[in-house]
């Protein structure tokens, strides 16, 4: 049995594999007030479909379905199978509060109660 496939069902395959991960992604990344959805997402960086990003470099932001999860600085590093990976140079989360510049005292009381006089 033969392995080869023509090199149209080749990429007409490929295609279709991109169109529903682009289809039921979630996350995307914004740079320069443009948004592109992400393939696929690890540890140190991801991916975005080669025909609808050109190459992004520098400092994006990160969201969830419209939930901001940081920025990160990031450099593209290869072309494969239509997608374009990209590395994380440096990702800092997102927080919904200020960082505290002091250690909580684990036994301290969450807040003040009237002494009802």
């Amino acid at each position: 049995m033969s392995t080869f496939l023509p090199k149209d069902v080749e990429e007409g395959l490929r295609a279709a594999v991109i169109a529903n991960q682009r289809r039921r992604s979630k996350m995307r990344v914004e740079a320069d007030g443009d948004s592109y959805k992400m393939l696929r997402v690890w540890q140190n960086g991801f991916s975005v479909a080669a025909e609808d990003a050109p190459k992004l470099r520098g400092l994006v932001d990160l969201y969830d379905a419209g939930r901001h999860l940081g920025q990160a600085l990031i450099v593209a590093s290869e072309e494969v199978a239509g997608e374009i990976c990209y590395d994380f140079k440096r990702n800092t989360m997102a927080a919904d509060r200020a960082p505290l510049d002091f250690a909580r005292d684990p036994d301290a009381p969450i807040a003040l109660l009237p002494d009802g006089r």
